[in-house]
């Protein structure tokens, strides 16, 4: 099987090439630059603890409280912990880790100077040309556009890109100096009495990400301009601390953005696929845009890696597989552009109605929506739930537990077979296969393996889960929320819940791999 071709080499590609080697499927990052990472402080993505765990390490800051302001007087204040804290970095440190992980797979090739001009497609795969001295063609047995907003493999594909210019324009400036609440981040609205709204954001190394909401049409904010409000704010965010003159700083980059509202009509044509800024465009009241490409990458990387290990040919399962993608991924991009346009009247310009518009939204008002957003909450910003799948297994055996089946599964503490420690999404992202299957067994915890791997029902778990029709790993863990003990959960490689069920139940593991498989197509 020819490697697959990832056009793009921003956080999304990256990501997606590093997830399908783990599956170990070859791949080529076609790189339009010259593989040197940009250093921008001022631009940064907040991730949600659930993305963040499919990806190497790199070094983030979490902010711990999120407060909200109005005219100066505090609102609200949520305290976070390590579910629902997120975190903040800059994109160059987050591609720099991407590209170091992928320095050490040979599985992964990385063509720097290659911009894609041509893109052909047959039965068995994908034929592109990129430009340079000569030019050059590559083979692949799929490609995925990874390729940004203005991306190439779209417009070759034909698709469009419905949707809206300039819903907001921010003005930002990434600062590193001391400030009284350096674990807090602030969402400011009408800071001075005369309108306006402010974000402040730490970032590694005592680093402070500042936006300032702009009017969607308006002149070029000057470099005056950008120093007098990083002076005001500065002065702003140090008023009530022991010492009232405005902290020193270091002025690291600034820059004007605007977030756009779009939507790829198709992300699958054949053997080709889009994910990222060139399937959406994403970030209106809060919404995290590079985080929702992450999620791209997590889900479409292991349905190719099933398909492409089963040859050059495509079966109908291996169809289906491949649909769910667009109908998992581009229905809970949808559902999250739909819940920002609605609200969007009645945060920005005080409009009605928005209740009946927005389930779920409204009841805290503007500012609780912009919360909902910034915090990954609500139908602003909540992981997405792929309950209605074509994936989604059949509930015959099914039990409850506080995550229902779609929806991405809570960090807790495992054990490995070999006794190793870890946590659940450790294991996720191709680590620990294409499922997961976790048994609820207390005193685990407590006892070396050796005692229990023998015990009770393992052995018939055991025995069940190695004879599935796909890569599986099964661990245990002394709980999870809302189960009771002999509880399993199988767990797809992006984080969500395929499915749980009571006990060794060798139907019920096959019906999840069906399902995950598309087998029954």
């Amino acid at each position: 099987m020819e490697p697959v071709i990832v056009a793009g080499a921003g956080p999304v590609g990256l990501a997606l090439a590093l997830a399908l080697a783990r599956r170990s499927v070859p791949s080529v990052v076609l790189d339009s630059g010259d593989g040197e990472v940009v250093r921008r402080a001022a631009r940064t993505c907040v991730l949600r603890p659930q993305t963040a765990a499919l990806l190497p390490g790199v070094e983030t800051a979490r902010w711990r409280v999120w407060r909200t302001e109005r005219r100066r007087q505090c609102v609200e204040r949520v305290e976070l912990d390590d579910e629902t804290s997120p975190l903040h970095v800059e994109q160059y440190r987050l591609e720099h880790a991407l590209r170091e992980a992928l320095a050490d797979e040979k599985l992964v090739r990385i063509a720097t100077g290659s911009r894609l001009d041509t893109l052909e497609q047959d039965a068995e795969g994908v034929t592109a040309h990129t430009r340079g001295p000569g030019g050059t063609w590559w083979r692949g047995s799929y490609l995925v556009g990874c390729d940004g907003a203005r991306s190439t493999v779209r417009k070759l594909l034909g698709i469009g890109f419905a949707g809206r210019t300039s819903v907001e324009r921010y003005a930002v400036a990434a600062v590193r100096t001391r400030l009284p609440r350096p674990d807090e981040a602030l969402l400011h609205r009408d800071p001075g009495g005369r309108g306006g709204e402010l974000t402040a954001r730490p970032l590694p190394h005592a680093a402070w990400r500042l936006d300032w909401l702009l009017p969607p049409r308006g002149d070029l904010v000057t470099p005056e301009e950008m120093l007098d409000r990083v002076h005001a704010t500065l002065a702003l965010l140090h008023q009530g601390s022991a010492d009232d003159a405005p902290p020193a700083y270091e002025l690291l980059d600034t820059g004007v953005y605007a977030t756009h509202q779009r939507l790829a009509r198709r992300w699958r044509v054949q053997r080709a696929f889009l994910a990222g800024d060139a399937a959406h465009l994403a970030g209106a009241l809060g919404v995290q845009n590079v985080d929702e490409g992450l999620r791209d990458a997590a889900n479409l990387a292991w349905k190719l890696a099933l398909a492409w290990h089963h040859g050059a040919r495509e079966t109908d399962a291996d169809e289906a597989l491949l649909d769910s993608y667009s109908a998992e991924r581009r229905a809970a991009v949808g559902a999250r552009l739909r819940a920002v346009d609605q609200a969007l009247p009645f945060v920005r310009r005080g409009g009605g109605g928005l209740r009946t518009l927005l389930p779920g939204g409204g009841a805290g008002g503007p500012l609780g929506l912009l919360t909902d957003g910034h915090l990954g909450r609500g139908p602003l910003g909540c992981a997405p739930v792929y309950d209605r799948s074509p994936l989604a297994v059949d509930g015959k055996h099914a039990v409850r537990t506080d995550t229902a089946p779609g929806e991405p599964v809570r960090d807790v503490p495992v054990v490995l077979l070999d006794g190793t420690r870890a946590r659940l999404r450790e294991r996720l992202g191709g680590r620990g296969g294409d499922l997961v299957v976790a048994l609820v067994a207390p005193g685990t915890g407590v006892w070396a393996s050796r005692h229990w791997l023998r015990a009770g029902l393992m052995p018939e778990l055991a025995a069940a889960v190695e004879a599935l029709p796909l890569a599986a790993e099964l661990v245990v863990m002394e709980e999870y929320p809302g189960a009771t003990a002999h509880t399993v959960l199988a767990v797809r490689p992006d984080g969500h819940l395929a499915g749980a069920f009571h006990g060794a139940r060798p139907e019920a593991l096959r019906a999840c791999a069906r399902a995950l498989t598309a087998a029954d197509a």
